[in-house]
């Protein structure tokens, strides 16, 4: 596991936009024949968004456990086929009928509960060794997964109000209270377990197929942790809290290209001072859990390794912040010994970067990302023109989960910057996504990803996220079959063999 030394193409694609029953993607059929297709033609990266259970808004970025895995992605099938389940469960399942179309938000929430209390029903009658292995895991994860579930469980139960605003007992988490629960809901806290480990389960075996036919899976880590969650109710010393549960400081960026007033996040900063303290222990233990699901890691946010945009609690933009600095190298360097001296992660070096940032990105070799749809605007040292791009430690995306579509991008761009991208094609722009595409490959990044969305050539209906929004994100799926997609990931696989990325 090490980051990218060699060129490869890759695939931005998150597993709710696949195709299947139920209404959300899922680590099912179509995500095996989605893999099968990226090493049939030599595609090797496969970049997803976090993993991890979503917000109220669909995001992955802001999500109730920095551990735990999205119980939406649980494919029902394979418990029916494994005996875990059976199909009169699925077809009691909210949206079982569900198919086609963008994910549904409201309704997704309701179905991955229902097929958790279906598997702890039919878990008193699943045989001795299947009980084993499931005892086994919970004791390798007892450092989150315990947590995890009583969090979920006393969510539910105060009608999903955040943790601060729990009764005092439940919130300050006294003993007492949380042993009343455990004992109370017992059936509720081993349904979430169940949850977590069936997932774990379909997601390592996915794993196993990434590897077999050569594709690395490329995961991404939220630099911070949600303020509703249960992380930060189970360390509050860690963040910038109030004895309440208030924040005292948040985070966000100042204003950008995104947003006039900066982007407010919400999510508490971190107290570094007792994170050095503790050597890191918190984070060193996030950071092996993803180790333990992906080949790399995307570091979202990585400037905050060495300065961090810190907002008043109380305000209602990111405007009037500051920069808290903090040293990253004590962490990265811990990271480093630990993982044998070689890093699989990637930094996400957007924004505000400076000399310092650069620094501590190179310091331990991590590539940085290059995002061309930034490279057009006139400016000939831009940093993300193709012929600035220096060296092989980049990873070189037409955009991201963030940006427009490369379609809808130049459906929206001024002559003066439409003319500078056909120079640096070097023909007239007939098709701009794979024209972009084709951009990127040629760069001397060792990683050349492209969404989707691109390979498609889709316009901004298929928008995934639009940062500083909160409606109308993440709901985008696929439309058509994995197997209609074999025309364009071959023409990938062929233009990416030309300049030598062929997996």
């Amino acid at each position: 596991m090490k980051a990218p030394d060699l060129r490869r193409a890759g695939v931005l694609l998150h597993p709710t936009a696949l195709p299947g029953p139920g209404g959300c993607g899922s680590f099912g059929q179509a995500c095996q024949d989605w893999l099968a297709l990226l090493g049939r033609h030599g595609i090797g990266v496969w970049q997803l968004l976090p993993l991890a259970p979503t917000d109220g808004t669909g995001s992955p970025y802001s999500s109730p456990s920095g551990s735990a895995l999205n119980p939406w992605l649980l494919d029902g099938e394979q418990l029916v086929q494994q005996g875990f389940l059976q199909w009169a469960d699925l077809e009691m399942l909210p949206g079982a009928d569900a198919g086609a179309g963008p994910l549904n938000l409201d309704a997704m929430p309701a179905r991955s509960q229902a097929m958790g209390e279906a598997l702890a029903r039919r878990w008193p009658a699943q045989p001795t060794k299947q009980k084993q292995a499931f005892a086994r895991w919970r004791r390798r994860q007892r450092g989150w997964l315990a947590d995890h579930a009583l969090f979920m469980v006393i969510r539910r139960l105060q009608g999903g109000k955040p943790w601060w605003l729990w009764p005092e007992p439940l919130a300050r988490r006294q003993g007492q209270a949380l042993r009343r629960i455990a004992a109370q809901q017992a059936s509720g806290l081993l349904a979430e377990e169940l949850l977590q480990w069936q997932l774990q389960r379909q997601w390592l075996q996915l794993r196993k197929q990434a590897e077999r036919s050569g594709v690395q899976v490329l995961g991404d880590l939220p630099f911070y942790v949600a303020h509703d969650s249960a992380d930060v109710w189970a360390h509050p010393a860690l963040f910038s809290l109030q004895g309440d549960g208030r924040l005292t400081a948040q985070s966000g960026v100042p204003p950008d290209y995104f947003s006039a007033t900066g982007q407010l996040w919400g999510t508490p900063v971190y107290r570094w001072p007792l994170h050095l303290f503790t050597g890191f222990r918190w984070w060193l233990a996030r950071l092996q859990r993803q180790f333990e699901l992906f080949d790399l890691l995307r570091l979202d946010h990585f400037r905050a390794l060495q300065a961090f945009w810190s907002v008043p609690g109380d305000a209602t933009t990111a405007e009037h912040g500051h920069w808290a600095w903090f040293p990253g190298w004590p962490l990265l360097t811990l990271l480093w010994l630990r993982q044998g001296m070689n890093l699989p992660l990637i930094a996400e070096d957007l924004g505000v970067i400076t000399p310092e940032v650069e620094a501590l990105r190179d310091g331990f070799g991590l590539p940085g990302m290059k995002i061309l749809q930034f490279a057009f605007n006139g400016d000939s040292t831009n940093p993300y023109l193709p012929a600035n791009i220096q060296g092989p430690h980049w990873v070189v995306y037409t955009g991201t989960h963030d940006n427009a579509t490369t379609v809808g991008w130049w459906q929206s761009l001024d002559g003066d910057s439409r003319q500078r991208l056909a120079e640096a094609v070097g023909a007239p722009i007939t098709a701009p996504a794979w024209q972009l595409l084709e951009l990127a490959l040629a760069s001397p990044a060792n990683l050349a990803v492209v969404p989707l969305q691109d390979l498609l050539e889709l316009d901004d209906r298929a928008r995934f996220n639009t940062p500083g929004t909160s409606t109308g994100n993440w709901t985008w799926r696929l439309e058509q079959p994995i197997a209609d997609l074999e025309g364009k990931l071959q023409g990938y696989g062929e233009m990416a063999a030309r300049y030598q990325r062929r997996s």
